[in-house]
C-alpha cells in the first residue's frame, strides 16, 4: 500500500470534517441501536437537563468520525490495531466537528503507526486519544 503523506513522527493525517452533525442521523442511530435515550432525538428532554437545547450525537456516532478519518488514511478498518478514546464533551445536532491527527510514533520493523487523536466541535474540545494502526 503507498501512503499519500509520508509516515513520520510529526506528520499530520487529512483531517475530516463534518459540516454539520445531521439530527435525523440521530433519530435514525437511536432506533438502529434501541437507544431509549432521548438526549438523542429529544431537544425537550435535553432542556429538561439543562445540557443545551439540541438534541445530543450518540458516542459511538462522534467515535465513528474519528475512526473514518484515520482508516481513510490508513486503508481500512484492517489496519486498526488499537484505539484508547476518551470523551470530553458533547457533540449536539447542527455541530461542526473537525478530526485531526498526528503521528506520535513510526515502528518501521513493525509497520505500526501509533497516531494522536482528536476533535473539535464548533472549537469544543469532544474526543481524545490514541490509535495504533498497522501499515
Amino acid at each position: 500500500m503507498t501512503l499519500e503523506i509520508p509516515v513520520a513522527p510529526g506528520t499530520e493525517l487529512p483531517t475530516l470534517v463534518i459540516d454539520a452533525v445531521d439530527p435525523e442521523k440521530m433519530k435514525l442511530m437511536a432506533a438502529l441501536l434501541q437507544d431509549p435515550n432521548p438526549i438523542h432525538f429529544d431537544a425537550e428532554a435535553v432542556r429538561a437537563l439543562g445540557l443545551g437545547d439540541r438534541v445530543i450525537n450518540q458516542g459511538p456516532s462522534t467515535l465513528s468520525y474519528v475512526l473514518t478519518m484515520v482508516m481513510g488514511w490508513a486503508g481500512g478498518p484492517g489496519a486498526l490495531r488499537n484505539v484508547h478514546m476518551r470523551f470530553l464533551g458533547n457533540v449536539f445536532g447542527g455541530d461542526r466537528v473537525e478530526c485531526h491527527g498526528t503521528i506520535a510514533d513510526y515502528d518501521q520493523e513493525s509497520g505500526r503507526a501509533t497516531l494522536d487523536v482528536h476533535a473539535i466541535a464548533n472549537g469544543r474540545p469532544v474526543i481524545r486519544g490514541s490509535i495504533v494502526v498497522a501499515l
